[in-house]
């Protein structure tokens, strides 16, 4: 029922766009493709809130999918591998909320997953509070820089530091794995 609510909503609203004569119809079209496959894969999605998704094809999409221009869901579709360090910024919103989400895996209608893939990189810098690393494997040195961080479902194959005690304090790491040292930075 939300679902299809907030369908009805962002195309009524497109529609009512299109209609004043705005030229950038081809635009919205577009962007309404991509909040109507986010909401099916996220019912929380607030697609009011600038970019909703990154979809990582390469290396090549990961630095604009990671900055304060990406989109609130990273969402991967197969293993990603690069020798730059890489900083997922503050910057998107879901529903009002500061939130970034690396989606290493695909799922089916249900969410049951079925595929998870790795992303490789010397290193992740979080720089967003409830950042999500989730299912899939991160392969590399995690630090992060920020509250809330979750790890549901995900695996850090390296070390997972945090810059203070409050941001290791606030971590979620009950449901994910971490093969390297858990630690607070010295």
């Amino acid at each position: 029922m939300v679902k299809w609510n907030k369908l009805l909503l962002i195309t009524a609203s497109m529609g009512l766009l299109a209609a004043c004569g705005d030229d950038t119809e081809d635009e919205v079209t577009d962007d309404t493709e991509e909040v109507a496959e986010d909401t099916e894969m996220e019912e929380e999605t607030d697609a009011t809130t600038g970019a909703t998704q990154s979809v990582i094809g390469s290396a090549d999409d990961l630095e604009e999918a990671m900055s304060a221009n990406g989109g609130w869901i990273v969402i991967f579709e197969g293993d990603v591998e690069t020798d730059q360090e890489l900083v997922l910024e503050e910057g998107p919103t879901n529903e009002g909320e500061s939130e970034r989400k690396l989606a290493l895996y695909t799922q089916d209608d249900d969410r049951n997953v079925l595929e998870q893939f790795t992303l490789t990189a010397p290193s992740l810098i979080v720089q967003s509070e409830n950042t999500r690393i989730q299912n899939g494997t991160f392969a590399g040195d995690v630090y992060v820089e920020a509250n809330n961080f979750q790890l549901p479902g995900g695996t850090i194959d390296g070390d997972l530091i945090f810059a203070s005690e409050e941001y290791q304090e606030s971590a979620q790491l009950e449901e994910g794995e971490v093969t390297g040292e858990i630690r607070v930075e010295e």
